[in-house]
């Protein structure tokens, strides 16, 4: 049966960040992107041409789940604080907004939007131009921003994990009996989404914690243009990893201009060379132990009326967690039923891929409950080149 030409198709993918997520934080990593998911649906259920709300919406949502790295629950600072970086990208209009080192604010993400609105509205008396990036209390006082005490953004495990990991540096990074806490590294990640909406427009956005006992007031690359996260008229990616090394190397904007630049349809080997050749090898190269990065990449593929969203993810850790969802197909699409390419460097380079094809506006609206779905096990290729 063929769909009515008026109904709305839109899609949404969300992940928990590129990094070594435990197993024991499988099932809440899980109901967290589950949930984020939703929210951006029943956002774009109301609103179906917003693809800014929506992806709001679907940060927000991670940004209060305490197992991830984002919001509620963040890394602490070396200073036993949460600082928060965030940021997202309008693809229709290019409008970009960040806050950095934000604290005492709950939705870090909420603050980044409200900067980018206020980058719409030029000042009319003296001219002034409008931030692209608040820092600190500045972001903290923007208005419209849920403001909350800053001890109550400490969960009791990123508590923990900081005593427990304070203590180590105390004691010159000696071994210790540190019970169940997992790795420094395990939780260094940044959240994301991107949201194609009903007119095919396109957003993008990122919000960390940061790293654990970071510096005070150290911004990373989810609250830096061109660095945590691109949109623009034929792509959205979210990046998550090593913040400095990304800054960097501009990741998503570099991403975003080689595609541009590729001659060829399929973002696949372009992927390949900005992801492993110009980021991963190149900072080894220079002596980086650990390059990890991951890129949540929708893009849009014209021909004539028809146009077609392609959803990827690549990553060079050992897992990146993922869910997506449509009004199309609400129900569980797993990325790793795709296909993975080139493998390098004792499996840290790995690739997952799935396509939707519809024409615009012939697609039928989400009207079941949707599960979302993710990867939280290190991504491994088969003979067949398909990810398990």
């Amino acid at each position: 049966m063929q769909a009515p030409t008026d109904s709305p198709f839109y899609l949404v993918a969300v992940h928990g960040g590129a990094g070594a997520h435990p197993p024991s934080a499988d099932a809440a990593t899980k109901d967290a992107l589950r949930r984020a998911a939703r929210a951006a649906l029943l956002s774009l259920a109301t609103n179906p041409m917003d693809a800014l709300s929506a992806l709001t919406h679907a940060v927000m949502t991670l940004e209060d789940a305490e197992p991830l790295n984002a919001g509620f629950g963040s890394n602490l600072t070396l200073a036993g604080r949460v600082e928060c970086d965030a940021s997202l990208m309008d693809g229709r209009s290019g409008v970009f907004g960040g806050v950095g080192a934000v604290s005492g604010v709950r939705h870090p993400i909420a603050a980044a939007r409200a900067v980018l609105e206020g980058r719409r509205t030029k000042d009319a008396v003296l001219g002034r131009v409008p931030p692209l990036l608040v820092v600190g209390d500045g972001a903290a006082l923007l208005a419209g921003v849920r403001r909350v005490d800053p001890e109550s953004m400490v969960s009791p495990r990123a508590r923990r994990e900081w005593q427990v990991w304070k203590a180590r540096m105390a004691q010159g990074g000696a071994q210790g009996p540190w019970g169940d806490v997992e790795g420094l590294h395990s939780r260094q990640d940044t959240v994301g989404a991107v949201v194609w909406d009903s007119s095919g427009g396109l957003a993008a956005g990122v919000s960390s914690g940061g790293l654990l006992l970071k510096s005070p007031g150290r911004v990373g690359e989810a609250a830096i243009f061109g660095a945590g996260c691109w949109a623009d008229d034929v792509l959205a990616c979210s990046v998550s990893g090593t913040g400095e090394l990304i800054v960097q190397s501009a990741l998503a904007r570099a991403l975003a201009d080689a595609l541009a630049a590729s001659p060829a349809p399929d973002a696949h080997e372009t992927l390949r060379t900005v992801l492993v050749d110009r980021f991963y090898d190149f900072w080894t190269a220079r002596g980086e132990d650990e390059p990890n990065a991951g890129v949540l990449l929708l893009t849009k593929e014209r021909d004539g009326a028809r146009c077609t969203p392609r959803l990827w993810c690549a990553f060079t850790t050992p897992s990146m967690a993922i869910a997506y969802a449509s009004s199309l197909n609400p129900k569980p699409q797993p990325i790793p039923e795709g296909r993975s390419i080139g493998l390098r460097v004792a499996h840290r380079w790995s690739m997952a891929w799935c396509e939707h094809e519809q024409r615009m506006h012939d697609a039928p609206p989400a009207s079941q409950p949707y599960e979302a779905k993710s990867q939280t096990s290190k991504a491994a290729c088969t003979d067949q080149g398909s990810i398990q």
